[in-house]
Formats: structure tokens, C-alpha cells, sequence
């Protein structure tokens, strides 16, 4: 039987919840700032967050995982954590809120519980920090700064040094590139503060002095000169997308590992979560990232062949326009992309059918794709249009997809909506680079059709961030 609050009872409970939300994003940041050790909730991060989004949070996770986590459950996790001595960890407390919930007679002494769910953090390794230089400043480029600065903590991971551009150094430049970095159209305002450092020529990002270097070449540039050592290169720029021209790099002072936020040739391309294990960062210098769509489609793909086993199939994408498309009907090397980007569907080519073989071997030849540019700025959606060897439910379908959302190796690319009316401008800002739509799988005799939409810049800038702490050996120790 139902209990019917009066409206007096309801404000009060709201109050107590946006109350228990204010002190739980206290604990939050502070253990962000103060020990690096950083909560998300189901893969969300939980830093700098305001209470009505921790609130919707906990109700999403109430509607996933159908069981009464509360805000309430939450912070008496979080207080748990602050009590125990951890290393510098990423912790998912919705999955330990949700863990105490099915043991409650475990979890009556919240210390205990959560000493015993992450006893394995005592034996993680101190890591030590690496410098990172963007070699690039474009929509990634940026999108990477804005992450790189928010998540800075206390510098104990991936430290933006240093931005590099083609443009002469001069007080209107870095003026241009502060604005550009603290306003965007499509993401919104940086929380946090650029200012400009004309003497020193560098961005001053949150207080931290980011140097901007002119280059035309990358073996030109001596990074030991601003105090970069070992240097992780992520190049964005788009023009160096080989292992002979990537390797340039290498030739500068200063840099041990390049990273690419592209497909390339003779190096690895690494869909995160999915291939990365592969290749060892000891032995490997420079790697690829992929594409965002090969992101976006890899990790689902994985699954439906780990589950069901995929005979053939059609990758359609309907993607967002990007730069390298005219504004305005005009000349270009390809014939369409010369048509006007906000007025038009653009029918392209897409290699990401082709390269996600290069992450799941098993799908050589199997897949062929093709993609189509439409007038948003930013959010796309991949048509999987696949045969499996197993005749599947759609409720089947979306059981498998959900605990891999909710457990494995793929919880942090892999978002599970249940929202009945998404739509592209619902997952800007989603940090996974698949966001699988469970109210849109269509079953059938032969086919399945799964929706994935992608935020192709922010979800894709959260994959490459991710590979670079695997490939600068960052990682902290993790519970998902």
C-alpha cells in the first residue's frame, strides 16, 4: 500500500535531500582536492557538480539499476570513504550504493564494507605525474584543455604544459585562443578562469601557467626549454596522420609518446576499453585514438559478437558537420562537402566499418559503412543494421547491453538511456562514447537495428583522455 505524503511532508524531504546533495558534493570535491580521489556516479562525474544534477543522477540510477538508491545512501558512502586511507583512486559510488543495498546485514558498518570493497587499492602503485602538450587547437584540442585543467586535482596525473599552434605569438592571439577556450557555442562556458600571460606568451589556466608555442615543424620546437620533460605529445591538428610523420615528434627535446586524435597508418588504433590492452605503453611510442565514430560503434559491436556472433551488416552514420565542410556552397576537393553544412544533408564516406576490424578482428570484411553530414553542430547517431548468427529478442538485446553497462571492462563507454524521447541535444556533454538508445532496438527474423547516439566531440575528447592515461601510465587505481 501506497503512503500519500500532504504537500507540507513533500517540501520537507526535498529540503532534506537538497541538503544531504549540498553536503555529499562538499565531501565530494573535497576529497577530489585534497586526496585525488574522485567519486562518479554510474561513470558521471560528481566534481564541481551542482545539487539538482547529483538529484537527477540519483534518479536515473534509481531507474537503471531498479533498486532505492538515495541521495541519503550516497553520502553515508562518501563519509565512509573520507574515513579510510585510499590512494589517489576513481571510485564509482553509485556502484557501492548500489552494493550496500543488496547486502544490507554487510554493510550495516559502512567503514567495513567499503574498506573490504576496495581492499585492492592499498595495493596500487604511486604513479607519477606526465607532462601532456596539445599539438593542436581545434574543437579537440580545446575540448581536451577544458578536461585536462577541471580534473588537474592536485597534478598528480596528466599536466597540461604546453598548447602548440602555427600562429605567430602575440597578445591578440592569445586573446582570441583564451576566448575560444572560455566560451563555446555548442559546450557552454569553461568553469574556470584563461587569462592571458603576454610576457611569458602562455594561457594562464585556473591559476596554472599552460605556455604557447609557434611551430611549423614538430622537430623544431625544444620542449626542455619550458621545463617539459618525458612529454606526451596529443596531436589534434590533422595533419600528421602516419607513423613516418607522427614519429616527428619524437625528434623534439622533451617527448617520449605521441598520441593521435585520428585513424593512422603503421601505428595502433585503440578504441579504449575495447584493444588498449594490446599494446604495451613500454614498447609502443606512438599510438592512434581512432575516429569518434569508431568509438562510439566498437564497444556495442564487441558485445553483440561476444553474445551472438555478427555474420554481416551496414554501419550508417547520420553525423553532425564538422569543419572541414563549407559554410557556404563553394569549392572544395570533395563534391558535396562544398555544399553549404547547415542547409544540407551530405551524403560522405566513413572507414569506420573497416577500422573497427582493427580493434575486433573477428568483424574483417564483415561490416560496410557509410555516413551522412546534417545540419547540427555537434551529436550523431550510428544505425548498426546487423545479421547475427543467433535469433535474439529485443528485450534480449537490451538485458545483454545493460549489464555491461552497468559492470566490465566497457561501464565507462558504454551508456545505457532509458529516456523514451532522445533526441541529439539530449547528449551533449554525455562523457561515454556510446550512448545506446534501449527504447529504439527493433528485432526481426534475420536483422537487429540498435541506435548509438555519440557526443562526437566531448565523448570522443573523454576516450582519447582516457587512452593517454594508459599510455603516460596515470591509471589510478579504479572501482566501476
Amino acid at each position: 500500500m501506497s503512503i500519500i505524503l500532504n504537500y507540507e511532508e513533500e517540501i520537507l524531504i526535498q529540503t532534506h535531500n537538497r541538503r544531504a546533495a549540498v553536503e555529499f558534493i562538499t565531501i565530494v570535491n573535497d576529497l577530489w582536492y585534497d586526496k585525488s580521489i574522485e567519486l562518479v556516479f554510474f561513470r558521471n562525474s560528481l566534481v564541481d557538480k551542482r545539487a539538482s544534477e547529483v538529484l537527477n543522477l540519483i534518479g536515473y540510477a534509481k531507474e537503471f539499476v531498479s533498486k532505492p538508491i538515495s541521495i541519503q545512501g550516497a553520502l553515508d558512502i562518501a563519509k565512509a570513504i573520507q574515513k579510510i586511507d585510499l590512494p589517489s583512486s576513481k571510485l564509482d559510488i553509485g556502484k557501492l550504493a548500489y552494493e550496500c543495498h543488496l547486502s544490507l546485514k554487510k554493510c550495516a558498518s559502512k567503514v567495513e564494507f567499503v574498506k573490504n570493497k576496495l581492499k585492492g587499492a592499498t595495493e596500487s602503485e604511486d604513479i607519477q605525474p606526465k607532462d601532456v602538450v596539445l599539438y593542436g587547437f581545434g574543437r579537440i584540442g580545446r575540448l581536451l584543455a577544458r578536461e585536462l585543467m577541471t580534473k588537474m586535482g592536485k597534478g598528480s596525473q596528466l599536466r597540461l604544459r604546453a598548447i602548440v599552434t602555427r600562429d605567430e605569438i602575440n597578445q591578440t592571439v592569445l586573446a582570441k585562443r583564451a576566448s575560444l577556450l572560455s566560451i563555446d557555442s555548442v559546450h557552454g562556458d569553461f568553469l574556470g578562469t584563461v587569462q592571458t600571460d603576454k610576457e611569458r606568451q602562455a594561457l594562464t589556466i585556473n591559476g596554472t601557467t599552460v605556455h604557447m608555442i609557434s611551430a611549423n615543424n614538430p622537430e623544431d620546437i625544444d620542449y626542455t626549454k619550458y621545463g617539459i620533460i618525458d612529454a606526451l605529445i596529443i596531436d589534434n591538428t590533422g595533419a600528421f596522420k602516419d607513423d613516418v610523420a607522427l614519429g616527428r615528434h619524437l625528434k623534439s627535446k622533451g617527448v617520449s609518446k605521441v598520441l593521435l586524435t585520428a585513424p593512422g597508418k603503421g601505428v595502433p588504433n585503440i578504441v579504449y576499453g575495447v584493444n588498449h590492452k594490446q599494446y604495451n605503453p613500454d614498447t609502443v611510442d606512438i599510438f592512434s585514438a581512432a575516429s569518434c565514430t569508431t568509438n562510439a560503434i566498437t564497444p556495442v559491436l564487441k558485445v553483440l559478437e561476444e553474445n551472438f556472433g555478427i555474420l554481416k551488416g551496414h554501419i550508417e552514420t547520420i553525423h553532425a558537420y564538422t569543419n572541414d565542410q563549407n559554410l557556404v556552397d563553394n569549392m572544395h576537393h570533395k563534391y558535396r562537402r562544398g555544399r553549404a553544412a547547415a542547409l544540407n544533408m551530405v551524403i560522405t564516406e566513413t572507414g569506420a566499418g573497416v577500422a573497427v576490424s582493427k580493434a575486433i578482428p573477428a568483424l574483417k570484411g564483415k561490416l560496410t559503412s557509410n555516413a551522412i553530414r546534417v545540419p547540427v553542430p555537434n551529436g550523431s547517431l550510428a544505425i548498426l543494421n546487423l545479421q547475427l548468427r543467433t535469433k535474439v529478442s529485443k528485450e534480449r538485446i537490451n538485458s545483454i547491453l545493460k549489464k555491461y553497462a552497468l559492470e566490465g571492462e566497457l561501464v565507462e563507454q558504454i551508456k545505457y538511456s532509458l529516456d523514451n524521447e532522445l533526441v541529439s541535444s539530449d547528449i551533449i556533454g554525455s562523457t561515454a562514447p556510446s550512448i545506446f538508445d534501449s527504447k529504439a532496438t527493433i528485432t526481426s527474423e534475420e536483422t537487429i537495428v540498435i541506435y548509438v547516439w555519440y557526443d562526437n566531440e566531448y565523448g570522443y575528447s573523454h576516450q582519447v583522455i582516457r587512452l593517454a592515461k594508459y599510455i603516460a601510465k596515470v591509471r589510478r587505481f579504479t572501482y566501476y
